[in-house]
């Protein structure tokens, strides 16, 4: 059965190969069907269509029950079309008759979801054991099956940025939809990225002193100021610049001055007397 590349027919030569083995790679599918039974052939279109959908999320796997019998008593199924959900080896889900497609979708998701989280956890001790290529690859690809998950992200941003890539880094967050650079998750790591990437690419400190003594109202100056001052250290000049871009444009790069203050406040403390400080300022420039 051609129908897509991620369709096959099980046989009892190909049957530990293609369903018990490839489930440790991900979920598969079986479906049990005979061609007696009319219900068989509403669903398996359906479920050929899910697995294009999912595009090698899952394998699905039919099973001509007739054909097959010992198969089908091995695991237990009494009557078709019979879906089981194979993951590590085992049956680990199974579906009676024809169900709603969100009824697949579901338990596929489920799995799916716990795919990703087991690549990043894989990536992350990758990268812990300096195996940068592998980590990319596999953060890579768990934060396509799971875009929601803002650690995956935040964790490949910090990768990237410790290897060198901080452009990389910075475009990765920037991809993101804005409610997710808003973040708690995220926020921080991207105003900290943008503060030591733009110190990177700053022009001499007296060049930037010249230009905003000739027009105090050159936001872009007075962020890179900011930026180089950081990279030295200097926390007040830093905040001092970042504060006057937040009381004159709040719109100025996302309202990057207080995001940027925000990240600060955050990697010094509550208690540090420039958190206080400066929350303070901060909180009267915004009423």
């Amino acid at each position: 059965m051609s129908l897509s590349p991620y369709v096959f027919d099980a046989s009892a030569e190909n049957f530990n190969r293609l369903v018990l083995e490839n489930s440790h790679k991900g979920p598969v599918l079986v479906h049990f069907w005979t061609p007696k039974a009319g219900p068989c052939f509403i669903l398996m279109p359906r479920l050929v269509k899910l697995a294009a959908e999912y595009g090698g999320k899952f394998l699905l796997v039919m099973l001509n029950a007739d054909e097959l019998p010992e198969l089908a008593r091995r695991f237990n199924v009494n009557s078709v079309p019979t879906v089981k959900f194979f993951w590590r080896g085992e049956v680990a889900h199974t579906i009676h008759g024809a169900d709603p497609d969100s009824s697949f979708r579901e338990v596929l998701d489920r799995f799916i979801a716990g795919d990703a989280n087991r690549a990043h956890a894989l990536g992350v001790a990758a990268w812990q054991s300096g195996k940068v290529e592998q980590a990319r690859m596999l953060l890579a690809n768990a934060a396509m099956a799971e875009p929601d998950n803002l650690t995956i992200p935040r964790d490949l941003a910090k990768l990237l940025w410790a290897e060198g890539e901080g452009e990389q880094a910075l475009k990765l967050l920037d991809s993101l939809p804005s409610e997710a650079r808003s973040d708690a998750l995220i926020a921080p790591l991207h105003a900290h990225l943008n503060l030591a990437e733009a110190a990177r690419l700053a022009p001499p400190l007296a060049e930037l002193d010249a230009r905003i003594t000739a027009n105090p109202d050159d936001l872009d100056a007075r962020y890179q100021r900011a930026a180089v001052l950081l990279a030295t250290d200097d926390f007040a000049g830093a905040m001092e610049e970042l504060i006057a871009i937040a009381r004159t444009d709040r719109g100025f790069r996302h309202d990057i001055g207080r995001t940027s203050l925000l990240a600060l406040f955050d990697l010094l403390g509550s208690a540090h007397p420039l958190t206080r400080q400066y929350r303070q300022a901060l909180s009267e420039s915004l009423h």
